[in-house]
């Protein structure tokens, strides 16, 4: 098995998509670390990514890229349904794994990645960055010092008419808007008033993938959250966290934000003139996260406690029964083709 390099964290990148296109140039940033490879289903176009963003080496053969020696740990960024097999392949082969969300396509399947890290003794992660990110996380400390008193609810969307075709619209690819959108706001929900304990769905489906979703959590004690997401229509793509003494606003794209309206500790701000507050975002967004995952792995740790595997196999059960509720119940949608 690979030691880490003293310089840093060596990284191989699976998958050449968008996320991958994002998600580089900030491991190429978050120091200490590199980014020694790549690999595609496609040697042309997996060749021409590593030229476009400097990197030594490709293939379109997994196990060469599985089987280097300078590869500590990789970040699996393919369709959802391959999360989990690639995952499993790259613990197998002695390395760490990154894993994009959603961490698996089920409780089950992402239950079986982390008993893969167990038993050979390598770090996992979901790629949750929200939890990472500077604004978020001072939110959070804000939020449990009392700012808005005690919370009580949340509220947030991701919705948008994606074009059709991709992955997002194939369920034998692992296509779901409540897996790729919808784990925003349940996440969101989750770190800010803990588990949910009763789940209530509806949405639509399309040849087999749910392409809408209302949910509306129950966290215990009378406190709530409602999500929507949608990859056919708008759901406001902001969020709120409410409680006894305020609120706080997250504007679009709220996951990914620098700013938040804090609407508590005075009439003031309140009502008319709410504090600011700012935190800029470092490269595309990932670079906390990354420098985290990086830091986690040289002190030997085999989870990050800002994001464990209780915490992400918690919220995929969340997700498994908001997308059985719709799946046995919701409505066919009209395809946007």
């Amino acid at each position: 098995m690979p030691t880490a390099d003293p310089s840093g964290v060596r990284w191989a990148v699976l998958g050449t998509g968008r996320i991958s296109e994002s998600f580089v140039p900030d491991l190429q940033q978050a120091e200490p670390g590199s980014v020694v490879s790549v690999w595609g289903r496609t040697a042309d176009k997996t060749a021409a990514f590593a030229e476009r963003h400097g990197l030594a080496h490709s293939s379109a053969e997994l196990d060469e890229v599985l089987a280097r020696d300078d590869v500590d740990a990789v970040y699996v960024a393919t369709p959802v349904a391959t999360h989990a097999p690639l995952a499993i392949r790259a613990l197998e082969a002695g390395k760490h794994v990154l894993v994009e969300k959603p961490f698996a396509f089920s409780t089950e399947e992402g239950r079986t990645v982390f008993e893969a890290a167990r038993r050979n003794d390598r770090f996992a992660m979901e790629a949750m960055w929200m939890k990472f990110n500077p604004l978020h996380v001072e939110l959070r400390e804000r939020v449990l010092a009392g700012l808005i008193g005690e919370p009580r609810s949340v509220r947030g969307g991701f919705g948008m008419p994606f074009p059709a075709g991709g992955s997002r619209w194939s369920a034998e690819l692992g296509g779901s808007t409540v897996l790729d959108q919808g784990i925003y706001p349940i996440t969101l929900a989750d770190w800010m008033l803990g588990p949910a304990q009763a789940v209530t769905a509806t949405g639509s489906v399309l040849d087999g993938v749910d392409v809408s979703a209302q949910i509306s959590l129950d966290h215990g004690d009378g406190r709530g959250s409602q999500s929507a997401c949608s990859v056919l229509e708008f759901c406001d793509p902001s969020a709120a966290i409410s409680g006894t003494a305020g609120w706080i606003e997250i504007p679009a794209m709220f996951w990914a934000g620098d700013t938040a309206e804090l609407h508590a500790g005075s009439p003031e701000a309140l009502f008319r003139t709410p504090d600011r507050l700012v935190r800029e975002r470092e490269g595309n967004g990932y670079v906390p996260m990354i420098r985290a995952v990086n830091g986690a792995i040289a002190e030997g740790l085999r989870e990050h406690p800002s994001h464990d595997a209780a915490a992400t196999l918690r919220i995929a059960g969340t997700m498994d029964e908001v997308r059985s509720q719709i799946h046995s119940r919701g409505v066919p949608a009209r395809s946007p083709r």
